[in-house]
């Protein structure tokens, strides 16, 4: 198919589809003449999973290309595709001066990966994205969140293993990426808002006025004004 096709199926504009050849997120189109290409279902493939990174996962163009980078190596391991590919894709954050709730936390991070026998360094990006979290609610008054961080690291386990059986499942290069997609950057997505759906049925559980109808208790968590309501 010609570019503007390829447009026109995807619904990414031009200019846009060329500065993604030039920057290697997309592979060039096959030159039919010297002032045209063609592409193909994979070009269509790989550009649904760049608006996917971008609009869903939030990556910025760099980060894209870093994991793609990394995916279509074929000198690496499925496990090192994969550790590469979420590494890249975790959020960083300054760790700021070092104060007792920056070390305290960093003790708990060691001693978690320790007490649950997992095969990830405390360098890890991951890792220290976690250290500066519980840094963060050591410092606004809730530190005692790292109480129940076993209680998170068992319900992380599970969909993890849901995360890596998804994967295994792909066989084929693109699959993987795809899986790797829908496993991290995606999956988070929908971890988030299951996540927060299940917040607001426990706090209409826990916390809903008596009486009150379903729609109502919902409401109440997720916020709104009146004026939203109306």
């Amino acid at each position: 198919m010609r570019i503007g096709e390829l447009s026109r199926r995807t619904g990414v504009p031009v200019p846009t589809i060329k500065y993604y050849v030039r920057e290697g997120l997309l592979p060039a189109g096959q030159l039919t003449s010297p002032n045209q290409a063609s592409y193909g279902e994979a070009h269509e493939r790989r550009l649904r999973l760049i608006r996917a990174l971008l609009d869903v996962g939030g990556l910025k163009v760099s980060a894209i290309g870093e994991v793609l980078a990394a995916v279509d190596d074929p000198g690496k391991s499925v496990h090192n595709v994969l550790g590469e590919a979420t590494e890249r894709i975790t959020p960083t954050y300054g760790g700021g001066e070092p104060d007792e709730e920056a070390e305290a936390a960093r003790r708990a991070v060691a001693d978690l990966i320790e007490r649950r026998g997992w095969r990830v360094g405390a360098d890890y990006a991951s890792a220290q994205a976690l250290t500066a979290a519980l840094a963060a609610l050591g410092r606004a008054g809730h530190g005692a969140f790292a109480e129940v961080l076993d209680d998170y690291a068992d319900a992380a386990e599970r969909v993890a293993r849901t995360d890596v059986d998804f994967v295994r499942r792909r066989v084929g290069l693109d699959d993987l990426v795809e899986s790797v997609v829908v496993a991290t950057v995606l999956g988070d997505a929908m971890l988030t808002s299951l996540r927060r759906m299940a917040h607001v049925d426990a706090s209409a559980r826990v916390f809903g006025a008596e009486g009150g109808s379903e729609g109502d208790s919902g409401r109440g968590f997720e916020g709104g004004s009146e004026k939203d309501s109306e």
